[in-house]
């Protein structure tokens, strides 16, 4: 029986080594077969690790390109900016912008017929009781029959008169010097002695205003100045005179000029702007401070406001700025300001322009729009100024973040200089815009686009002086010629 146990359990046993050796190679390839199965899961991981990277790249790439051809894409589907829309100058404005500005108006359309109005006096030139030449017109024979007409008495029938310049010559005039010896052995000249070296024959001061008077006034060059000299005038002058000529002009005006600038040092409400200028090919920067009886121009190497302050100083505390909004102007201590409502009634006609369906841009061009309206139809009044903050601060506070974001910038532009929108209204004496300044600026804007730019800083402060004199003249009726001739 020990034995048939025994037996029973050696077979048993046997059967569960067996059974586990079975289960164990079953456990091993069933571990061979997962890491394959890892394995391959692996590769095809690394495999599509690496085609995210690369289709992450191409839609960086693609997101590039989508970017870089909306931008190409907007100026044709954004409407273009001109000098009627934006701050771009009619000089750097397309031939097809130019001659849509030049055809259209942005004034509004009244209900006037076109042409000279209702009662309106006419002017036209009137004849003179003492003409300088009479000229008879009589006929000698008959126009029928030939018949000669000549001892006929002729009556008056009509008078004309002929308005034309005499035949144009230049004098020559002879100065002679002479000397006076006194008794006490001095002596004595009617005038300073000639530079030793200089030449004899100089030209007069009429000639000197008429060349001042075409360079400065009329921005005509130095080449067809020469060129007009010789066919009116007979006038042989090199360049090299021309410009000696302006020079002197300048050095005579500085004392005028300094008038000018103590006139604008003390004003109350001065208009300030500035624009580049090119000297011998560099970028230089002219800049203007006006009133509405002066004008004074200069030329500065910078657009920072430290050539306003070495210029006026502390006098810059007492004055109320009207400008653009450059941050330039606002760096300075001004006692007030105005920006110009110009600028941003352009900036508003572009939003407009940009979305037709909104109604935000209309509504603050509308507003600002009949502020200037109120402002000229009561010249001489102070108005209060705090219902129309009221009504623009209820347009500033609405929320344009649906519109595009040319919306929001102009938004946020106004709403940072907000509280110099309406010191006109207060204050008659503060124009609404700085436009007497960009009109301060037109003569140098000519004068480059005819020139290109100056030959160097003494010519191009030559032309900054004088031009602030003679502007000054006309802005007080004063013949600018004369205001030559009375430098001399």
């Amino acid at each position: 029986m020990h034995d048939s146990i025994c037996f029973f359990i050696f077979v048993t046993m046997n059967e569960q080594v067996i059974d586990i050796y079975e289960i164990i190679h079953a456990f091993t390839n069933k571990l061979e077969a997962l890491q394959s199965e890892l394995d391959t899961v692996r590769v095809e991981l690394a495999e599509a690790r690496e085609e995210i990277r690369v289709l992450k790249y191409e839609n960086e790439c693609l997101k590039t390109e989508n970017k870089a051809l909306k931008r190409r894409l907007d100026k044709y589907e954004k409407p273009s900016k001109d000098s009627t829309n934006s701050s771009i100058p009619p000089a750097k404005e397309d031939i097809k912008s130019e001659t849509i500005r030049r055809t259209q108006s942005l004034r509004e359309k009244s209900d006037r017929p076109i042409g000279g109005q209702l009662n309106h006096a006419g002017h036209t030139r009137k004849m003179v009781s003492a003409p300088d030449e009479v000229i008879d017109h009589v006929a000698l024979y008959c126009t029928n029959c030939g018949c000669d007409l000549s001892g006929i008495d002729a009556i008056l029938e009509d008078t004309t008169q002929e308005i034309d310049l005499p035949p144009i010559e230049t004098i020559v005039k002879e100065h002679r010097h002479y000397v006076r010896s006194c008794t006490c052995g001095c002596k004595n000249r009617s005038s300073r002695n000639r530079r030793r070296g200089g030449n004899q024959v100089v030209f007069g001061k009429n000639i000197q205003a008429l060349v001042v008077y075409l360079n400065i006034v009329q921005c005509v060059p130095y080449e067809r100045l020469q060129s007009a000299l010789k066919t009116l005038f007979n006038i042989d002058m090199s360049q090299g005179t021309i410009r000696n000529i302006i020079v002197k002009t300048n050095n005579e005006a500085q004392q005028a000029l300094g008038l000018i600038k103590n006139h604008i040092s003390k004003s109350k409400v001065v208009g300030f702007d500035e624009s580049g200028c090119f000297c011998h090919g560099i970028l230089n920067w002219s800049w203007i401070a006006q009133t509405p009886l002066a004008t004074f121009v200069f030329i500065a190497k910078s657009r920072s406001g430290k050539e306003l302050k070495q210029r006026f100083g502390k006098d810059l505390e007492n004055m109320t700025a009207v400008t653009d909004r450059h941050p330039t102007y606002f760096s300075l201590d001004f006692k007030n300001h105005q920006i110009c409502l110009a600028h941003i009634l352009r900036e508003l006609q572009y939003l407009n322009d940009v979305d037709s369906t909104q109604d935000w841009s209309k509504r603050m061009q509308e507003l600002l729009k009949e502020a200037i309206h109120i402002r000229n139809q009561n010249p001489t009044k102070s108005i209060d100024t705090k219902p129309w903050m009221a009504r623009l601060n209820e347009l500033l506070a609405q929320n344009v973040s649906h519109l595009k974001d040319c919306f929001e910038a102009l938004r946020k532009g106004i709403m940072k200089r907000r509280l110099c929108v309406f010191p006109f209204l207060g204050n008659p004496a503060i124009p609404a815009t700085n436009n007497a300044s960009e009109r301060g600026f037109r003569k140098i804007k000519i004068k480059q686009k005819i020139s290109g730019t100056f030959r160097s800083d003494i010519c191009a402060e030559a032309f900054m002086d004088l031009h602030s004199i003679l502007d000054t003249a006309w802005k007080n009726k004063q013949n600018q010629l004369s205001a030559i001739l009375a430098l001399k």
